[in-house]
């Protein structure tokens, strides 16, 4: 029950990457303004890398003993056929 964006590329391009990297940048900026905080110091970011770490594991191939939820798995998943 928490809003999420899911875009999924045919290709990885400078172009789209790029694009993808201003979107999250633009994104963050605009709810720190909205919130009255600088979200760019924020604790939050090393967690996040801290949960990235078994995603891309299991991205590359190697089993994680991390618990992923249904939607994270099926993205893994569509990931994996992208690249097969």
């Amino acid at each position: 029950n928490r809003p999420s964006n899911i875009l999924l590329l045919e290709k990885i391009s400078p172009s789209n990457i790029g694009a993808l990297v201003a979107l999250y940048e633009h994104k963050v900026f605009v709810q720190g303004v909205i919130w009255d905080i600088n979200s760019f110091d924020q604790w939050g970011v090393e967690l996040g890398k801290e949960l990235a770490v078994p995603i891309l594991q299991e991205l590359e191939g190697h089993k994680s003993n991390a618990y992923f939820d249904s939607s994270t798995k099926h993205l893994i998943e569509l990931y994996k056929n992208y690249n097969q």
